[in-house]
């Protein structure tokens, strides 16, 4: 396992007012609507949750990343662990023409809406019991995901995902490394369950069995 950083530019473009996130909406009340997963989380007001996930290209950048690290060519096949949309795997299709990708996410509403040139190969599921056979992709990745879950949960995602892997897999999740880190993921998220350090992801990580690449986004 690597740790590697595909997202830090496209996180740190954004600005966060994090003690407005708790104080200018009731956060508890924001983060019960974000859960569903529905229009107010994808493109509703921006205390539940994107505020408006539109494309953009903005993704462009981390799928030409990703396809150079991994190597990735024509044929083989990349699934996306949480898709929600779609945008990233649009782009890996652009990087690299003839890739035969696939996407799950909980969401119904972002499968529905998702970019129409990757919605037919994309289907609503949980990352608890992946539909697909053992080794079948040559990459699975999971971007801002796996925090979303329960530990107990996480355990068999990591399972899933190491199961329908061959060789090359990513994760990426949120974390803190100090106390001002972890006060501000505390103050912005909506949707998180598990909230852990570098290192007790690393180690959740081994014990589940998991031996891809991972990366971490910080709320400095």
């Amino acid at each position: 396992m690597a740790e590697i950083d595909f997202l830090r530019p496209l996180h740190t473009g954004t600005k966060r007012q994090y003690v407005e996130r708790v104080t200018a909406h009731d956060k508890a009340e924001c983060a019960a609507v974000a859960k569903q997963w529905g229009f107010d989380y994808w493109d509703g007001a921006r205390q539940y949750g994107y505020g408006g996930y539109r494309y953009d290209g903005r993704w462009r950048p981390v799928a030409e990343a990703m396809a150079s690290h991994y190597g990735l060519k024509a044929g083989d096949r990349v699934l996306d662990v949480g898709c929600g949309k779609g945008f990233l795997l649009y782009e890996l299709t652009q990087a690299v023409p003839g890739l035969e990708v696939a996407g799950i996410d909980i969401s119904d509403y972002g499968v529905a809406h998702a970019h129409e040139e990757v919605r037919p190969v994309l289907r609503t599921g949980t990352c608890t019991a992946l539909p697909w056979p053992d080794g079948h992709f040559d990459f699975v990745y999971s971007l801002n995901v796996f925090h979303n879950l329960y530990n107990y949960e996480l355990w068999t995602a990591l399972k899933e995902m190491q199961r329908v892997g061959r060789d090359r897999r990513y994760i990426c999740a949120e974390s803190y490394r100090n106390e001002r880190e972890k006060a501000n993921l505390l103050y912005w998220q909506l949707t998180c369950e598990t909230f852990y350090t570098p290192a007790e992801w690393a180690w959740f990580f081994a014990q589940a069995g998991y031996t891809g690449d991972y990366g971490f986004i910080y709320f400095e």
